[in-house]
C-alpha cells in the first residue's frame, strides 16, 4: 500500500468507528433539546413546521419551559425582592434559570445548523429578539436576587517603571549595549 491509500484506510476507518461510538455528552444534550423544540412545535396550536419558525416562536418557547424550571424568581411584591438569601419561603414562581436558558439556546442555535436549517441569518435561535430577551431574563433574575448583572468595572494594572542605566564606560569592557532596571511599585 503507498501512503495516500494507506492515510484513506485510515481515514475510513477512523469514521466508521466514530459513527458507530456514542455521542458526546454535549452532542446527545443537543439531540434531546432539539427533539423537544421539534415536539413542541408540533404539540402547538397551530403545528408549526421548523423551516417557518422565527425569534418569536423561540421566545415562545423559552417561556414554555418556565414552568419546568427550578429557580425561585421573586416579583417585585414579595417582600424577600432583591434579597441574595432570603429568611423564610414564599410563593413567588420557580422558572428557568438564565444560564440554563443561555446555553439551551447555543446547543440549538448549533442543532439548527447541523440539520442543515439553511442560511445562519435563517437561524430562528439567532435572531436579535432572542438575545435581547435572554438579557431582559438576566437582568431582571439578577434584580429579584438582589445580585448586579452590570460590566464590571476592570482595575488598569499597574505598570512597572522601567529605567535605562547605559555603561557610562569605567571598566573599559563596556559592549555599550544597556542595561535594562526595571522597579516595579506593588501596592
Amino acid at each position: 500500500m503507498d501512503g495516500e491509500t494507506a492515510a484513506a484506510a485510515k481515514k475510513a476507518v477512523a469514521t466508521v468507528a466514530s459513527s458507530t461510538a456514542s455521542p458526546s455528552r454535549y452532542e446527545a444534550q443537543k439531540r434531546r433539546d432539539w427533539d423537544t423544540f421539534v415536539k413542541y412545535l408540533k404539540n402547538r396550536e397551530p403545528p408549526l413546521c421548523q423551516c417557518r419558525c422565527s425569534g418569536a416562536h423561540v421566545i415562545e418557547f423559552l417561556k414554555y419551559l418556565d414552568q419546568f424550571g427550578k429557580t425561585k424568581v421573586h416579583v417585585a411584591a414579595c417582600p424577600f425582592f432583591g434579597e441574595p438569601n432570603p429568611p423564610a419561603q414564599c410563593t413567588c414562581p420557580l422558572r428557568q434559570a438564565w444560564g440554563s436558558l443561555d446555553s439551551l439556546v447555543g446547543r440549538q442555535r448549533a442543532a439548527f445548523e447541523d440539520i442543515g436549517g439553511g442560511l445562519p441569518e435563517s437561524n430562528p435561535f439567532a435572531a436579535k429578539v432572542v438575545s435581547i430577551y435572554l438579557k431582559e431574563v438576566r437582568e431582571a433574575q439578577g434584580k429579584a436576587r438582589g445580585i448586579p448583572h452590570g460590566k464590571k468595572k476592570w482595575k488598569r494594572p499597574r505598570v512597572a517603571k522601567a529605567t535605562l542605566n547605559a555603561d557610562d564606560g569605567g571598566g573599559g569592557r563596556g559592549s555599550g549595549v544597556a542595561a535594562l532596571v526595571v522597579s516595579a511599585t506593588m501596592v
